[in-house]
């Protein structure tokens, strides 16, 4: 029987093999809405707007929707990718930069590619593991691994066609966002800021690997010439300062879009490396291309325009945020524009021709600028929050944003553009000692200032005050419409269908279907893991489908140390897809066996006030905050207590390197080691008895 079952797969995978080609080009991703059955690239069409035309699944019948079917990936990091579908086969992928092919009828696994990702590089990824998706073009499947590798793979069974590798390995750059292909051409960015890189985009050819064009974002040192005439124009906007050695920043980790008729492209720029600005140009300057809108054209990566949503960004503001473009008519005039709420706050119509602000208004509270000034195009800045000689505290948003990653989503129907917002906030601070290390986290903040409060009531209205909530955002009035809130923030990116539908995944492990046009919740279904990516929609013979990735982490998750209702933990993540009638039900997730009692805390204050200071320098940014796991990423405060017995030869012999806990022997002494076990038993002691006390 198990010998026929076997058979019966070769023989599908060879009937897939000998089927399809795969053949998604240029003509057929402008004309996506003649196939809106398919979907066929990272947004689905070019501009971004992730709309699907289909409308079986509506506003009328949402209720009846249920799962078809699903697939358990490898891993429970975070998953953050858009799946491409075409002719019944789902390309997708999980973190550590795993490709699947899928049945997108039955779920079936068709094949799979791991790139064998060290783990240990894990170490440089700032917001986790990831990975957004892969992009599919003429038989290939491209993809950009953790560890800086752009890989073409066949179609047919994902075997290895070439691989480039598109960093310098001796930076800590690494590749979570999908690449993009426009003329023949896959187009990758990357990241790294926060532990100090430069920023650049390649071009690729599809067909050999072979670089075409790199555009940097920041100018290098000056003393070995620029690369091209703009480098050395927007090297005078930085002032002072040796930036270069830790790399300037400027990554271009995530957002993309193209204009096929103006034949532009369009990438958003990340933060400064380090984060603060008085540190990397202690002269001024705004820092060019640092959190900017930049269009380029494509054949050559030559400079058009740019606007810069935050000159001289010292909040992590970056402007990779989803970039979305869209027809409007503004005050009786047809415009080209570009639409981007990036994490400073305000949401910005640009023309996308030209770069020209048209208008700008805050989607989320603002307090570190007043408004943007429509004359110059520049935020006013609140000179009440300027931090360069004190900490302040709660300026908004704080670096994650009022919108991170999760892509809008924009529907020609109701004209309006849903944003997953959050609002939340920051302590900023200037560390006075800052010194560039290449083995951890360089953003130049002082880590004191950001350390969660210890008090259980100040705890508590910390968590009162962080929120998230879908906004229906009109981008002509520049307003609201109608808002969806939440108790929690980092929800997941959104789709909006012709079925007068927008869904939206969020971190406490629901999906959400609401009404596009006033906002009524029509449906929810409870998928057991917190939801960061976005849904896509497909059509296989008459029947629509809705599937996302489900997997909670990313940056949120790992760095605040505040787990939701649902934060992964020993859930692997899963691609689920749901139509109407579907049966399906997951399986029940195992319980909660409860906190081991933790070893008996250490009266030496001193030591535990150290180990306070170096966890939060060294081992917050996966850990979380305060020693509180966020969920992907084990909770140190639920250790056994074989673990404890074996602390240190984890953290400084290196014992869990396989798992992408490397050692930190380098940056630790055994002191400083003990002294943050110390802390974490201190923490874990107090919860135990909080969680007991209940």
């Amino acid at each position: 029987m198990k010998l026929k079952k076997y058979s019966l797969i070769c023989l599908s995978v060879l009937l897939f093999s000998c089927s399809n080609e795969f053949d998604i080009n240029e003509e057929r991703i402008i004309k996506a809405d003649q196939e809106p059955q398919n979907w066929l690239a990272h947004a689905r069409t070019y501009d971004e707007q992730r709309f699907s035309p289909l409308n079986s699944i509506n506003d009328g019948n949402v209720k009846e929707l249920g799962i078809a079917w699903y697939f358990d990936t490898d891993t429970n990091r975070g998953h953050e990718a858009s799946p491409i579908v075409l002719d019944g086969v789902m390309f997708t992928t999980s973190a550590w930069s795993v490709v699947y092919a899928l049945n997108a009828v039955t779920g079936e696994l068709i094949w799979k590619y791991d790139p064998m990702v060290p783990k240990e590089w894990g170490y440089n990824a700032c917001c986790d593991v990831v990975n957004r998706g892969v992009s599919v073009w003429e038989g290939k499947v491209f993809l950009g691994t953790i560890d800086g590798r752009l890989i073409s793979l066949d179609a047919k069974d994902g075997s290895v066609i070439w691989e480039q590798l598109t960093i310098d390995k001796s930076r800590p750059y690494t590749i979570t966002g999908a690449p993009r292909i426009i003329k023949n051409k896959v187009i990758i960015g990357n990241g790294g800021a926060e532990l100090g890189v430069r920023g650049y985009i390649t071009a690729y050819d599809v067909n050999t690997g072979k670089q075409d064009w790199r555009f940097y974002t920041v100018p290098g040192n000056p003393e070995d010439g620029f690369e091209s005439p703009i480098l050395e124009e927007i090297s005078k906007t930085w002032k002072g300062g040796e930036w270069w050695k830790v790399g300037g920043g400027g990554t271009v980790w995530d957002s993309m879009a193209y204009d096929p008729e103006l034949d532009l492209l369009y990438i958003g720029v990340g933060n400064g490396s380090p984060w603060v600005r008085y540190i990397r140009s202690p002269g001024g300057g705004d820092n060019l291309f640092l959190s900017s809108i930049v269009a380029l054209k494509p054949d050559t990566g030559e400079y058009v325009w740019h606007y810069q949503t935050t000159p001289g960004d010292s909040w992590d503001y970056t402007a990779t945020q989803h970039m979305i473009l869209a027809d409007l008519e503004i005050n009786k005039k047809n415009r080209k524009v570009i639409m981007q709420a990036p994490k400073n706050g305000f949401f910005y119509v640009l023309d996308r021709e030209t770069g020209e602000l048209i208008s700008a208004e805050n989607y989320v509270p603002t307090n570190w600028a007043t408004h943007v000034d429509l004359e110059t195009g520049r935020p006013v800045e609140n000179q009440e929050t300027n931090y360069r000689d004190q900490v302040v505290e709660k300026i908004k948003p704080g670096p994650l944003g009022g919108h991170n990653w999760q892509p809008m989503s924009y529907s020609p129907n109701t004209n309006l553009v849903y944003i997953p917002a959050q609002e939340m906030y920051f302590n900023y601070g200037v560390d006075k000692d800052f010194k560039y290390d290449r083995n951890t986290w360089n953003t130049g903040i002082d880590i004191a200032a950001t350390v969660p409060p210890s008090d259980l009531e100040e705890l508590n209205q910390l968590l009162l005050d962080i929120k998230g909530h879908l906004s229906a955002w009109d981008p002509v009035e520049q307003k609201e419409v109608w808002r969806a809130q939440y108790d929690w923030p980092w929800n997941g990116g959104v789709l909006s269908t012709n079925g007068n539908l927008v869904f939206q995944g969020t971190s406490e492990g629901n999906l959400n279907a609401f009404r596009a046009d006033n906002g009524e919740l029509l449906w929810t279904k409870d998928l057991q893991n917190g939801i960061g990516a976005p849904p896509i929609s497909f059509e296989i013979d008459g029947v629509q489908y809705l599937t996302l990735m489900v997997g909670y982490g990313g940056a949120f998750p790992l760095t605040a140390g505040l787990p939701p209702l649902h934060t992964g933990g020993n859930i692997n993540g899963r691609v689920i897809t749901l139509k109407l009638g579907g049966k399906q039900e997951l399986p029940e997730p195992k319980s909660y066996a409860g906190m081991p009692i933790p070893p008996k805390a250490t009266e030496d204050e001193a030591s535990i006030a150290r180990g306070e200071y170096e966890y939060h320098q060294h081992c917050q940014f996966c850990h979380g905050a305060g020693a509180v796991g966020g969920g992907p990423i084990p909770d140190l405060q639920q250790m056994s207590e074989e673990t404890h017995k074996i602390f240190l030869g984890i953290v400084l012999g290196g014992s869990h390197q396989d798992e992408g806990m490397v050692s930190f022997k380098n940056m630790l002494t055994m002191k400083e080691a003990q002294d943050i076990h110390n802390y974490i038993i201190s923490q874990a002691n107090l919860t135990y008895e909080l969680a007991n006390a209940q």
